[in-house]
């Protein structure tokens, strides 16, 4: 049953990142609060998840002419040194405070995306051509992405747009930025868990996350991109109130 429900869940998920690109935050929640994995097992699956959406996804925005490689490398490197500091410290943290710090990014990134359905983030002053920031910036996303479980794109790419970065390009340099992230934070905690034995589990995450954002990514420009996001918001939200209600 638990099969079941990661293909179903890896699929629907996958497609909502392939049609919005958000959504990739709700996967450690099904595997840690859905089917009783434990939190260092659910982000490991989730991050191994997020390579393949975030590689996919990126490819499709390169095609598009919507990638600057510059912003894009100076940003994922500091996300990749980020993301290495986040899975230290996450083996450092009681696992209570991690499903505490998880959930809460669940309700904020519900929060955050309904406010920019709302008032969608204006270009600010470009700071765009600063390498220092970039690396900063890349830094402390990277880490508390890793640290988190958020996939990257729904922090990463509003902060690239108030940093002055065209919107489609904000996304495109976030969801390729999510690869550097996942990269490291996947195989740190792959290498906390009993590899061997999850190996034909983590073909099937592979496999059916990677269908799901390919279906996602060609069905998005039919179907309201936001009344879906509206939905995942409205959905994380609630989830959130719930898991963090005393």
């Amino acid at each position: 049953m638990a099969i079941f429900i990661i293909t179903i869940g890896n699929i629907i998920i996958g497609g909502l990142v392939g049609m919005t690109g958000v959504a990739g935050f709700l996967l450690p929640i099904l595997y840690t609060a859905g089917l009783g994995y434990s939190t260092t097992e659910g982000l490991a699956f989730s991050f191994l998840a997020f390579i393949i959406s975030g590689w996919l996804g990126s490819r499709h925005y390169q095609r598009q002419g919507l990638m600057d490689r510059r912003i894009a490398y100076l940003l994922s490197g500091g996300s990749f040194v980020g993301a290495i500091l986040g899975v230290r410290l996450n083996l450092l943290l009681p696992t209570s405070w991690v499903q505490l710090l998880l959930y809460l990014v669940v309700l904020l990134s519900g929060i955050a995306i309904l406010i920019q359905q709302r008032y969608p983030p204006k270009p600010g002053v470009d700071h765009l051509n600063h390498p220092i920031l970039l690396v900063i910036l890349g830094i402390v996303t990277g880490l508390i992405c890793a640290l988190s479980g958020a996939g990257g794109p729904v922090l990463v790419m509003p902060l690239l747009v108030l940093l002055g970065c065209e919107p489609h390009a904000a996304v495109g340099i976030a969801l390729l930025n999510s690869v550097f992230i996942s990269l490291p934070a996947a195989v740190g905690y792959l290498s906390q868990i009993q590899l061997m034995n999850t190996l034909p589990l983590l073909a099937i995450i592979l496999v059916t996350h990677g269908l799901g954002v390919i279906v996602g990514s060609r069905l998005g420009p039919k179907i309201d991109g936001r009344l879906l996001k509206n939905g995942t918001a409205i959905f994380s939200i609630i989830l959130g109130c719930i898991k963090l209600w005393p």
